[in-house]
């Protein structure tokens, strides 16, 4: 298939790049020409503005966006929808707010442009592994795309299948599902990130009482002096607590067992504040994600071990670098 992809940073450039070695014809555009410069040299066609790429793409026309969630996306959403024609597509593969959604495809609808939501997991690691994609919008049209997911997700791979699903039919163990209408798909990579938090909060947590198990406060008798890349090596293999994140931290610890590269400072992206939000609304309690949402505007002010931890993680897997703020410097 043809498709036009707008952003082309961490994600966006290595998603290109997938689906090009997919057999995909990409026309790509982005702020730094740069960007557009590399891919095109990686057989990608090069556009100049977004006039230019549409201008490129064959009717009906898809574009996905992969520009930050927020007044990026939202312009971006806006421009393209002078651009593009009845019957076009628009795939938000950002981590867009589930409402935003809802608004953006009713006012699309009213120019019969289509607007598919995308919640894409995947990080820095998706252009071997493969991007884990919640998907919401017109559920003809997500079917219409399905060339372009099955080859952006990661596919069944070794990872056994789940007992009783023998007789069930669903893309989910390919790597993407069709979650509902317009902001479902947005809705459901919201909670998943939410949970995301709670997950990497328990881990960074049960590393700083290893951490601090040697303190001078102890007793003697009870002191241990730990080892944390091991511990989280043996975890890896067989422990219930085994996964990716696991995976990640013990690949920083290796490289540094006390993280000294890391001030501890862990910011939050919006979906696990959003997470948050909607357990109220729906009065659902979510003590664990409350509390590791919590965590990281404290970790702004003070900083321990776990934060670390934390921030370790989220450069693993997402590349993301901490940001500075007056408290670390």
């Amino acid at each position: 298939m043809q498709l036009g992809m707008v952003g082309l940073g961490k994600m966006g450039a290595n998603m290109t790049r997938r689906l090009m070695r997919g057999g995909h014809q990409l026309v790509v555009s982005d702020l730094s020409a740069d960007h557009v410069k590399q891919l095109s040299s990686e057989g990608a066609a090069a556009s100049s503005s977004l006039n230019d790429l549409v201008a490129k793409l064959k009717t009906p026309r898809a574009v996905w966006i992969m520009v930050p969630a927020g007044d990026a996306t939202e312009k971006t959403v806006l421009a393209l929808s002078q651009l593009l024609s009845a019957g076009d597509t628009i795939i938000d593969g950002g981590n867009s707010y589930f409402k935003d959604d809802v608004r953006r495809s009713q006012l699309l609808q009213k120019k019969n442009i289509h607007y598919v939501d995308v919640g894409t997991s995947g990080g820095v690691w998706g252009i071997d592994r493969g991007y884990c994609m919640m998907i919401g919008g017109p559920e003809k049209v997500v079917r219409d795309l399905d060339p372009i997911f099955k080859t952006l997700a990661p596919g069944r791979g070794d990872v056994p299948r789940t007992p009783g699903r023998e007789k069930m039919s669903s893309t989910a163990e390919d790597g993407y599902l069709y979650c509902g209408p317009s902001g479902a798909g947005h809705f459901v990579k919201m909670v998943h990130n939410g949970i995301e938090y709670g997950l990497m909060q328990a881990y960074a947590e049960g590393l700083d009482i290893f951490f601090n198990a040697n303190s001078a406060s102890l007793p003697e008798e009870y002191r241990y002096n730990l080892n944390l890349p091991d511990i989280t090596e043996l975890w890896r293999r067989g422990s219930v607590v085994g996964s990716w994140l696991l995976d990640l931290t013990a690949m920083a610890l290796v490289e540094n067992p006390t993280l000294a590269e890391y001030t501890g400072v862990v910011a939050d992206s919006g979906e696990g504040r959003w997470t948050v939000m909607a357990a109220i609304e729906e009065a659902v309690p979510a003590e664990v994600l409350s509390a590791a949402l919590y965590t990281r505007f404290r970790s702004r002010q003070h900083h321990t071990f776990a934060e670390k931890v934390l921030s370790a993680m989220r450069q693993k897997f997402g590349g993301h670098i901490e940001q500075k703020t007056a408290a670390a410097d």
